[in-house]
Parts: C-alpha cells; sequence; structure tokens
C-alpha cells in the first residue's frame, strides 16, 4: 500500500477520535480543541495524498474511490456532531449531505458506463469552504467577529456545494443522456 493510501486509511481512522473529542462530556472545555486539532490533521492528509500521488504517479483504484469517500465521512461526521451541539442547522446539513449522495450516485453510473469524472474546482472551493466552516463552528468562539464569520462561511459553504452540485451535472448530462 502506498503512502497516499496510507493517509486516506488514517483519515478515516481519525474520524471516530474526532468524534469522540467533539461529542464526548469529558473533555468540558477543551475537548472541542482536541477535535478541531484532529479535524485540522485529517483535513491536510486531504491535502497531502493528493499532491502526493499525482507528483509521484501513486494514484490507484483504491485511491481514487477511498479519497472522496473519507472526505465525505470526516465532514458528514462533523456537520451530524454540529447538528447535535446546536450550532449547526439541520436542513443544511441535508442538503449538504443530499449533494455528495446526489454527486456519488453519478460517479457511479458514470462509472458504470467507463467515464471517469474529476474533481471540478467549485467542488474543491466547496470542499475548502465545509471544512473552514467546520473548524469555525467547533471553535465557537464567542466574539462577535467570529459569531459572524461562522454564519458567513455556513452560507458560503451550502452556496458553493448548490453551485458545484449545478456546475457538477450541467458538465457531465452526457452521462444522464446515454442512460436514456
Amino acid at each position: 500500500m502506498n503512502l497516499p493510501n496510507k493517509l486516506t486509511i488514517f483519515r478515516v481512522i481519525l474520524i471516530p477520535f474526532f468524534v469522540f473529542f467533539l461529542l464526548a462530556p469529558y473533555f468540558e472545555g477543551y475537548g472541542n480543541y482536541i477535535a478541531v486539532a484532529i479535524f485540522i490533521v485529517a483535513s491536510l492528509t486531504d491535502l497531502l495524498d493528493g499532491k502526493i500521488a499525482r507528483k509521484y504517479n501513486l494514484v490507484t483504484d483504491f485511491g481514487k474511490f477511498m479519497d472522496p469517500l473519507a472526505d465525505k465521512l470526516l465532514v458528514c461526521a462533523a456537520m451530524i456532531c454540529l447538528i447535535e451541539n446546536g450550532k449547526l442547522a439541520a436542513w443544511i446539513v441535508i442538503v449538504i449531505i443530499s449533494r455528495e449522495f446526489i454527486i456519488s450516485g453519478f460517479r457511479l453510473v458514470a462509472s458504470d458506463n467507463g467515464i471517469v469524472i474529476a474533481a471540478s474546482y467549485w467542488g474543491k472551493f466547496k470542499t475548502t469552504f465545509q471544512m473552514l466552516m467546520i473548524i469555525v463552528l467547533i471553535l465557537d468562539i464567542q466574539m462577535p467577529f467570529f459569531e459572524i464569520l461562522g454564519t458567513v462561511l455556513t452560507y458560503i459553504a451550502l452556496v458553493l456545494t448548490v453551485v458545484s452540485l449545478i456546475d457538477y451535472l450541467w458538465k457531465n448530462k452526457s452521462v444522464l443522456k446515454e442512460q436514456q
């Protein structure tokens, strides 16, 4: 197993630890800081595994499948925890997770037709803003600037989620036409 795939597996392994520190009542006052640190490390592995895989030609089918899945698991777990903590509205998480299911299904259909669909810049921006939103919301710094920043990042992430979905479907509409 190559290094990028090990980083992807490491990211998946970090998710239960992240959730534990974010939700467990044993770490009152500092569990969220440990959770944020774990989340940042996991997010950085996402950045690293892709760069290493492309730079050293270590792209594998396992990585193509597991890397986006690991990202979705991390971000979705975080957002669901933020609902539990009262820091994120359920409807926002439903929209974001719905987009992920739609894109995953669409990729599956494309794959069955022998088509590989690369991630777009809109998708990368979406992921970046979702991760920034999650970090700010978990830190929950009780200052007006950070409260506004959390709200702004949430709505930017939401808009980018919808825009990236529309862009993705529009650019790959031929996949749907082939199914008819």
